[in-house]
């Protein structure tokens, strides 16, 4: 097995890096997306409200393998044309955004009423208070799930073999392929995706407990 990992180590690295840069960029841009999504689930504005609902009803009600597909199989038709990452980064950051905006929207919907109150009787307008007061222990409420959608992100990333993108299983399906040894790559590339994410999950109890300590 350690001669097939060496063996395979220029494209494993090549397929880390991919599989990295499309988990956290899909997980920045959803981040924002989601934070917006959110902000327009709890809005007066009931036009705002059902369109966030629309969209995260659609997300999170398909699957992301369909979702991958359409976007570079289906989009063509309609003369947009995707290359797979692209492709696969769009799809992921449409579908993590979904996710990541109810996240929010719980966490925002956990802060105390009286947090809004004071911050209004301080003379502060919405957009104020939602950035200075209530967004900073929203966000903080929510990091558990927001990390463990990351971590889901990661994996999820795995899906975009299916368009052609070189990340980590596109890797190990491919090199199975010539070598036969499929059960070696494939547990080789499975504990690539668990080191990955217990580094995440490291990070996340770091910034947790941070976080923890300063709003005590």
């Amino acid at each position: 097995m350690l001669e097939l990992f060496l063996r395979s180590l220029p494209l494993l690295k090549s397929a880390v890096l991919m599989t990295i840069c499309l988990g956290l960029g899909s997980f920045i841009l959803g981040s924002t997306l989601g934070l917006f999504v959110a902000l327009a689930r709890i809005s007066s504005i009931p036009a705002l409200r059902w369109l966030a609902f629309a969209y995260v009803s659609v997300f999170r009600g398909t699957p992301l393998l369909v979702q991958i597909l359409l976007l570079y199989f289906g989009l063509p038709r309609y003369g947009v044309v995707l290359d797979p990452v692209p492709a696969a980064l769009l799809a992921l950051t449409l579908f993590s955004a979904a996710y990541l905006s109810e996240n929010f929207r719980s966490g925002i919907n956990a802060v105390d009423r009286g947090q809004w109150e004071a911050a209004m009787s301080m003379g502060m307008g919405y957009w104020k208070a939602m950035s200075r007061v209530i967004l900073p222990q929203g966000l903080r409420i929510a990091i558990p799930s927001v990390g463990s959608r990351m971590i889901a992100l990661i994996k999820d990333t795995s899906l975009a073999s299916t368009i052609t993108v070189v990340e980590l299983t596109r890797v190990a399906d491919q090199i199975g392929a010539s070598t036969f040894r499929y059960m070696e790559m494939f547990l080789m590339v499975g504990s690539i995706y668990w080191l990955i994410n217990q580094i995440l999950t490291i990070i996340q109890t770091i910034l947790e407990n941070r976080l923890s300590r300063r709003f005590q």
